[in-house]
């Protein structure tokens, strides 16, 4: 066991020091060292707590979509491990159009927006903040039948079962999609007006004609304004519905970094 534990430390030593070359490319390599390890488990407890599949038979005439685990290190605006990561993935190659999936696109805003916000916040002066939607896929609630493998390393007694998706899961063609209809709903449910020219763009007046404005990149949300208290509450509001990841100020967006 001790000789398990030092391996595994000359493991993670060698991937704090190659992090940007040294990601598992396989369950097995990944497997083998505790970070990882821990990776997969967080990502299976997500998974597990959002109630995202239900393990079931298998009907006739459907088929099982494979399922991969991808193994990403990231880093912090110093270059810095922020954290491991491991994605449960589905291969979407296996899908057919009309068969498991029909609507897919998913809205995404534009640099141009990202830019004319934080203009915009720099002419009056408001300060800009940060969200991350922890495994964002996950909540895109699925109208299709979606049956997906058992994932390697975490295969119940029955290997024969597959898994009901009831929510969608990361690499599923109709995944973005799914995502965007459920927060542009609850920005609907928040009276949120959706910006007729960009759809990735929310923007909320209280009564005394105070502003919040939210753009929606994937799994990021970057929100300014000029009321504070809007701000409180937009973030408890979301975080209610959401797992969120509060990143404060806004500082490093998609490789640009802000100041």
């Amino acid at each position: 066991m001790i000789g398990r534990e030092a391996e595994e430390d000359e493991l993670q030593n060698g991937l704090t020091l190659f992090s940007t070359s040294s990601d598992p490319g396989t369950f097995d390599e990944a497997s083998k060292m505790k970070v990882w390890r821990e990776a997969m488990k967080q990502e299976i407890d997500s998974i597990e707590s959002n109630n995202t599949s239900e393990l079931t038979n298998l009907p006739v005439g459907y088929k099982k979509i494979g399922l991969k685990w991808i193994y990403k290190t990231k880093l912090n605006v110093k270059g810095e491990i922020e954290k491991h990561k491991a994605r449960l993935v589905a291969k979407e190659y296996a899908q057919k159009l009309g068969v498991d999936y029909n609507e897919v696109f998913a809205p995404v805003a534009r640099w141009d927006t990202i830019r004319t916000l934080v203009a915009v916040a720099a002419c009056k002066g408001w300060k800009v903040y940060q969200l991350d939607v922890k495994s964002a896929f996950l909540h895109g609630e699925l109208i299709e039948d979606v049956y997906v493998e058992q994932p390697l390393g975490y295969k119940k007694e029955d290997t024969r079962k597959v898994y009901k998706l009831k929510k969608a899961l990361y690499g599923l063609r109709q995944a973005p999609r799914a995502w965007y209809n459920k927060i542009e709903s609850y920005f609907a449910q928040e009276n949120f007006e959706k910006c007729s020219h960009e759809h990735t763009l929310f923007v909320k007046y209280n009564s005394d004609g105070r502003i919040l404005i939210v753009s929606l990149y994937v799994d990021d949300l970057v929100y300014t304004g000029d009321d504070i208290e809007m701000f409180e509450s937009f973030k408890h509001s979301i975080q209610k519905n959401f797992a969120m990841t509060d990143l404060g100020k806004m500082r490093y967006f998609f490789g640009v970094e802000v100041k």
